[in-house]
């Protein structure tokens, strides 16, 4: 089974300084057939002007996921932790028993594009923790790398869930088939350009911001109609 979600249906909120699209329920963007899928919570697409952002807050009992499109995110923490994440760099912050965080654009007089991802770990109550890598080498030689894994494999940022998160950079006319493990799920979320997904006899097109849920072990053939950047989570069975 395969399920788009449309980037023109999902929640939006301009506060001028911060303009942000919610593909699931999200603040005052409340949504019950879109409450998350499976263990994810939140994927905001953000875009922050120069110099604004975040000031502190609390999280608890969350992965927290930052993937940088464009600009630069500046990160400060109550772990001690300060940052500044670029595009290319994968970012996890798990709140764990409970942390305070801020993020703002770095740049002065440029935008900061980027998606803030929630997900919930595979228990409450892990301490606090922060990784940061950078796979924009990685990224120029494969179009398919893994940068998040539970044990940290392939030299991949860690995290208390069982998801394995992909970014990937597809040049035109690219063609890869995704075997989707039994009882596992996909989600792919689009950041730019457009892709033609095949799952047994149906067939979907993709364009930036969309999203496609993919269900059903077996393969999921992805084509690159243009260039085309996107995350794609391969997910636990549902808890």
């Amino acid at each position: 089974m395969m399920q788009v979600r449309r980037s023109s249906e999902r929640g939006h909120a301009n506060h001028g300084w911060l303009d942000s699209y919610h593909t699931f329920s999200f603040a005052n963007y409340y949504d019950p057939e879109h409450m998350g899928f499976g263990v994810l919570r939140v994927i905001n697409e953000d875009r922050i002007a120069g110099g604004a952002g975040f000031p502190m807050h609390p999280h608890k009992d969350m992965e927290i996921l930052t993937y940088v499109i464009s600009g630069a995110l500046a990160h400060k923490d109550s772990m001690g932790n300060s940052a500044v994440i670029l595009p290319g760099e994968v970012q996890r912050m798990s709140a764990g028993t409970g942390v305070r965080h801020s993020e703002f654009n770095s740049l002065k007089d440029q935008e900061t594009h980027l998606l803030q991802i929630w997900m919930l770990p595979d228990q409450a109550n892990y301490q606090p923790g922060y990784e940061q890598k950078s796979y924009t080498d990685s990224l120029a030689k494969k179009p398919l790398v893994l940068v998040l894994s539970r044990d940290g494999k392939e030299g991949t940022v860690r995290h208390n869930q069982d998801v394995e998160l992909y970014a990937s950079y597809f040049q035109k006319s690219f063609v890869e088939t995704f075997y989707i493990r039994p009882l596992r799920s996909v989600w792919l979320q689009m950041i730019a350009g457009e892709l033609t997904l095949t799952k047994k006899d149906k067939k979907e097109t993709l364009l930036a911001g969309d999203a496609i849920a993919a269900t059903g072990d077996g393969g999921l053939k992805i084509e690159a109609s243009q260039d085309a950047h996107f995350l794609l989570f391969d997910l636990p069975p549902t808890q």
